[in-house]
C-alpha cells in the first residue's frame, strides 16, 4: 500500500494526525510536506492533514481517529 501523509511544517493538526496513525499502528508512510510546493498546496491548503493511499486512489481527511484510519487500512486489504 502506497501511504502518504500529506501535511505542513508546524501543524498541530498534523501532530495530532500522526498521533491517531501511530495509536492505528498504520504500516509506514511517506510523510510529503505541502510547504512551498504550489500544486500540492491548491489541492490540499485547506484540507491537511490528509492521509492517501495512492494504490487505491482514496483519501481520508481530518479529523480522524483510530478506528477511522484502521477502517481506511482494512478497505485497503479486502
Amino acid at each position: 500500500m502506497g501511504l502518504i501523509l500529506y501535511q505542513r511544517d508546524d501543524c498541530h493538526l498534523c501532530d495530532l494526525a500522526l498521533a491517531e496513525l501511530a495509536k492505528a499502528r498504520a504500516p509506514e508512510f511517506e510523510s510529503v510536506f505541502l510547504d512551498d510546493v504550489p500544486e500540492l498546496e491548491a489541492r490540499y491548503g485547506r484540507r491537511v492533514p490528509v492521509l492517501r493511499d495512492d494504490v487505491r486512489d482514496v483519501e481520508l481527511d481530518w479529523p480522524f481517529n483510530v478506528e477511522a484510519v484502521r477502517g481506511f487500512l482494512a478497505a485497503g486489504r479486502g
